[in-house]
């Protein structure tokens, strides 16, 4: 690795973006919104007009193959590029959330995805957020964070988030989407979401964003290494 390289998983909606940004700007070092990447190839696919559930998975693979998905800018200015097309806010709805957890669990997308996540770890360093970041794409770094909260917390913090973007949902339906979304990204058969113990842990659920942050640069700071 020719850089820093901060690997931050966990499941949905525990603020992984928030504090992978926050934690590049204050290390000096790029944001790699790898999970940005697998929204832009659901909103492909979804353009395709391939509807969930996904069952043709080949043709899933074969849109993934052939689009362009880029992730550009500063950790307070990140944007995703589909086949040249700003789409940052448009990959940002519940219906695209569905599809990313859909196309994530198709191994031929993993594959291509991972691939292009670990070169732009490996030759500049930086701060990756994820599912798999630690355990897949870059795990020897020795700068791994899992954060994880309560579901009913982490539904919470999506409820606001839809709400200040003028795309309100009930709480229940965004607490039952969320639920549904971890079902997906724990159980699939390729590269699901767990804590393999090599992760420092943070839960998240009684602390502030700032409070996170501090603890990753802390810990980044400190050399920590992976324990047992």
């Amino acid at each position: 690795m020719k850089g820093l390289v901060v690997a931050i998983d966990g499941p949905s909606g525990v603020g992984k973006s928030t504090v992978g940004k926050a934690v590049a700007a204050r290390l000096g070092v790029p944001y790699l919104d790898t999970g940005a990447m697998y929204r832009a190839v659901g909103l492909a696919v979804k353009r395709k007009g391939i509807a969930l559930p996904l069952e043709d998975r080949e043709a899933v693979v074969a849109v993934a193959s052939h689009v362009d998905v880029r992730v550009t800018g500063s950790a307070a200015d990140a944007r995703t590029w589909l086949n040249g097309e700003d789409v940052s806010r448009e990959i940002r709805t519940p219906e695209i959330s569905a599809y990313a957890s859909a196309v994530s669990a198709v191994p031929g997308v993993r594959r291509r995805l991972a691939g292009m996540q670990r070169s732009l770890a490996l030759e500049g360093g930086g701060v990756l957020e994820g599912r798999d970041i630690g355990t897949k794409v870059v795990p020897e770094t020795p700068h791994k964070f899992f954060l994880t909260a309560t579901v009913e917390v982490r539904a919470r913090r999506r409820f606001a988030e839809l709400s200040a973007r003028g795309a309100p949902q009930t709480f229940a339906q965004v607490l039952s989407d969320m639920e549904a979304r971890d079902h997906a990204d724990s159980t699939r058969a390729d590269s699901p979401l767990r804590d393999d113990g090599t992760y420092t842990r943070i839960d998240t659920s009684a602390l502030s964003v700032e409070e996170v942050v501090d603890r990753v640069v802390s810990a980044v700071g400190r050399g920590v290494q992976p324990p047992g």
